[in-house]
């Protein structure tokens, strides 16, 4: 998907060009989801416009935005079609992690790539059955949820580094030029390489069947001995993941508290187009029902809700990256998690509070309002909230700090030997 046309020398003069794709995906998102068509066409044009270059350095091409600045275009993102943060997702998470990446070589290559328009897409999962299948030695320790829990093979074939395997939640990957995926090597090291996208061996199967979500190419990714693109080890060091499971969290945040725009903006519409009213209304007109212009106000609350919490969270996380200590990523993620309840809470309210503003019409699949509480209510599945009121009060109550899902002591596939020894050739 890299960029063909004249790209835009900096920030100010991208924005323009992105938000008429972003208004382009907003017109017929509602129409996709009752349709299942994928964006493909118009995530082209966002990469196009520059969307993928927002946090990559301007040395290597980028914009080089702060990270309220991302997650506030992420939101608007959000608003035109919530597909569309979760498309980028994986990409911009391997953005963050290049960012800080140690091996300058890794890092330079891929900000490089990236600046010139390259777009990333996530395979990281594996079904669980797949991956309890090959207990023990996949999981190892881990648990089947885990990243590292892999049945994905990296090996020796010919001189170069060649990988085997299955994924799915492979959001992202279908739009993308690379692939940043989990593997694991025959001497129990994991971590990621990238892998070409468009390889001939990678088959890229679209069968996401959640309730919501369902132009993000979520589904099944088979590799078959797809070359790993050199350099191909990203994100091997502890530093390069500082901040990660935060940073994950807040596009989500992001997301909703767009999808939270978009409620208040359609319900406005539903009431200010209808014609008719119940027998219990003060008003003959839906726009002068006092009882559905409250529905309105506690929709806009909700969604002032989000967009406040989405800001500190971004500028905590922002705080963490300048400070640079683990009090301070510590702190962040007890943010974040705080945001994430109440964001989840307040969003998912909106998308079913929505509904009586508008009366049984605006349950109908043309109004499209339906697809706000679905895809909140994907997006608020994943990292599950329910841990984190406990993680937030054991901080506060007891000192003690979340430790990092991305922080793991594990041998690396980057430190296996190489194609000389015999141990590692086929």
């Amino acid at each position: 998907m890299t960029a063909t046309r004249v790209r835009p020398a900096g920030l100010a003069e991208a924005l323009g060009p992105i938000r008429a794709v972003l208004a382009e995906l907003a017109r017929g998102a509602g129409e996709r989801d009752l349709t299942g068509e994928h964006p493909d066409a118009l995530v082209r044009e966002l990469s196009d416009a520059g969307f993928g270059r927002l946090r990559v350095p301007p040395e290597y091409g980028g914009f080089g935005v702060d990270l309220p600045t991302l997650f506030q275009l992420l939101a608007e993102a959000g608003e035109a079609d919530s597909n569309v943060p979760q498309i980028w997702r994986g990409h911009f998470t391997t953005t963050e992690i290049l960012r800080r990446e140690t091996d300058p070589q890794v890092r330079e290559h891929w900000l490089r790539r990236i600046g010139a328009g390259a777009v990333f897409g996530n395979a990281q999962s594996e079904p669980a059955a797949l991956v309890a299948q090959a207990a023990p030695a996949a999981l190892d320790g881990h648990d089947a949820g885990d990243w590292s829990a892999t049945t994905t093979r990296v090996r020796w074939v010919d001189g170069r580094r060649v990988v085997t395997g299955t994924k799915f939640y492979s959001t992202g990957s279908r739009f993308a030029d690379h692939v940043r995926t989990a593997v694991g090597d025959d001497q129990g090291g994991r971590g990621f390489v990238v892998v070409p996208a468009r390889h001939p061996g990678v088959t890229h199967v679209d069968d996401w069947d959640g309730i919501g979500q369902r132009q993000t190419g979520s589904g099944t990714t088979l590799l078959a001995d797809v070359p790993v693109e050199e350099p191909g080890d990203v994100g091997q060091h502890q530093e390069s993941m500082d901040g990660l499971d935060s940073f994950v969290q807040i596009v989500h945040l992001a997301n909703l508290t767009g999808i939270a725009r978009s409620i208040v903006a359609e319900t406005v519409d539903v009431v200010r187009a209808r014609t008719r009213t119940s027998l219990h209304a003060l008003s003959a007109t839906a726009s002068q029902d006092p009882d559905v212009l409250a529905v309105v106000g506690r929709l806009q609350a909700r969604r002032l809700t989000a967009e406040t919490l989405l800001r500190f969270a971004a500028e905590s996380l922002e705080a963490a990256h300048a400070a640079g200590t683990p009090d301070a990523y510590a702190r962040a993620y007890v943010d974040t998690s705080a945001a994430q309840i109440a964001v989840i809470d307040a969003v998912l309210d909106a998308a079913t509070t929505a509904f009586d503003a508008g009366g049984s019409s605006t349950v109908r699949a043309r109004v499209h309002l339906d697809r706000h509480w679905r895809n909140a209510r994907t997006l608020a599945s994943h990292n599950p909230v329910i841990y984190k009121p406990r993680i937030v009060g054991d901080h506060l109550v007891n000192g003690r700090s979340p430790v990092s899902g991305y922080h793991r002591d594990r041998p690396s596939v980057a430190d296996a030997p190489g194609p000389d020894d015999r141990r590692t050739t086929p």
